[in-house]
């Protein structure tokens, strides 16, 4: 193979690799992001999240359909906590987050609910619908 082709060859290879998908579809996480949205009267659905875990992307793709099926659901602010960045970070250790696939909907200083390793539709529905409730009412 000459250098031309491998080149083309590794350029094709990275624009068709897919992106990670963001489980929750959210806005990344950045440090004091959590506490702003809850300062602010939001309610917050954590998604702690690393690109290379099956159970997160199982958990993204889960989350992905029931936000499609209930555009309600973006009444909820979501954040994306990268794994691999924040496994150690001040959020991890306060929230008390035993590993990555961990799901967490937060209303002011309370927890509503929280998801570790989950994959089924129902328990992750009935956590979204605990953060709706909470974030209309």
């Amino acid at each position: 193979m000459n250098r031309r082709d491998f080149l083309l060859l590794t350029a094709a290879v990275t624009l068709a690799a897919p992106a990670p998908a963001r489980a929750a579809g959210g806005i990344p996480y950045t440090p004091g992001a959590v506490d702003r949205a809850l300062a602010e009267g939001k309610t917050v659905f954590l998604d702690f999240t690393a690109s290379w875990c099956g159970t997160c992307r199982a958990q993204a793709r889960v989350i992905a359909a029931l936000r499609a099926e209930n555009p309600a659901y973006d009444a909820i602010t979501f954040i994306d906590v990268d794994w691999d960045s924040y496994a150690r970070a001040e959020i991890t250790r306060r929230l008390n987050v035993p590993r990555r696939s961990t799901l967490i909907a937060l209303k002011g200083d309370r927890e509503l609910g929280r998801i570790v390793a989950g994959t089924g539709r129902a328990e992750i529905k009935a956590l979204l619908d605990a953060a709706l409730a909470a974030a209309q009412g």
